[in-house]
């Protein structure tokens, strides 16, 4: 029996230090017998302590993940980039050879302010949001998530 080549899921946003390291340790968590997951940003910090907070919540170890630039992917083949804010579509380079484009913006939790708990409760409401995007992109059988047009 041959095996299948897994499928290469690239996550940009701005800072890569939230929505895009909570993409890519969902798709490794849920769907990596099928997918090698990556994140990276336009202007890398570092993966923001909450992420990993509310990561750990739902089972999920995002502490060794680390926040990369778009270029160190530029010439790496990709299946799917996803940018999950509209400043990283807009920023975002072509990655030649990627199958699709998909975008969705989220808000971005690091940036809200407020109380402990209400940072958190903003962290757990775009975790969620980014896992329903996972489940209804990549959980499908025959891995065709939904279209989307590719960046301008």
């Amino acid at each position: 029996m041959v095996k299948e080549r897994k499928k290469k899921v690239l996550f940009v946003c701005t800072h890569n230090s939230s929505r895009s390291q909570i993409g890519e340790g969902l798709v490794r968590a849920l769907h990596g017998h099928r997918y090698e997951a990556y994140s990276a940003g336009t202007k890398p910090t570092r993966v923001n302590p909450y992420a990993i907070r509310v990561m750990k919540e739902i089972g999920i170890d995002i502490s060794s993940q680390s926040s990369k630039s778009v270029d160190e992917f530029l010439y790496k083949k990709f299946d799917y980039v996803v940018t999950v804010c509209n400043h990283a579509k807009e920023e975002c380079p072509v990655f030649p050879g990627a199958r699709k484009y998909l975008h969705q913006d989220f808000e971005d939790p690091s940036a809200f302010k407020g109380s402990e708990e209400e940072v958190l409760a903003t962290f757990r409401r775009v975790r969620n949001e980014i896992m329903d995007l996972v489940k209804e992109t990549f959980d499908k059988g025959d891995d065709t998530p939904p279209s989307s047009p590719s960046p301008s």
